[in-house]
């Protein structure tokens, strides 16, 4: 693993989680949680595809893993995205 597998670094592209949160009460919930986490500055929820998709965007690193617990103490999935497309 690497330093950009396993953070999220400050960049004007953030990082793109998948989830399995469909409705968007729960997107609203994830982000509401995921905003508590020292270092998020924003999160942009994409409620347009399937499975849902939501943008972090930092303001300083912070884990994935981190982020990855703050949403499953709501009960759903983060899953990270590929860091650069191929």
């Amino acid at each position: 693993m690497s330093l950009l597998t396993n953070n999220v670094i400050p960049d004007n592209h953030g990082k793109v989680f998948g989830t399995n949160a469909m409705e968007e009460t729960d997107l609203l919930e994830i982000k509401k949680k995921l905003l508590e986490l020292d270092g998020i500055k924003n999160v942009i929820v994409n409620l347009e595809i399937f499975p849902r998709e939501f943008t972090v965007h930092t303001n300083k690193m912070v884990n994935i893993t981190d982020i990855e617990n703050k949403v499953k103490q709501i009960g759903f999935h983060a899953i990270p995205k590929d860091t650069f497309i191929l």
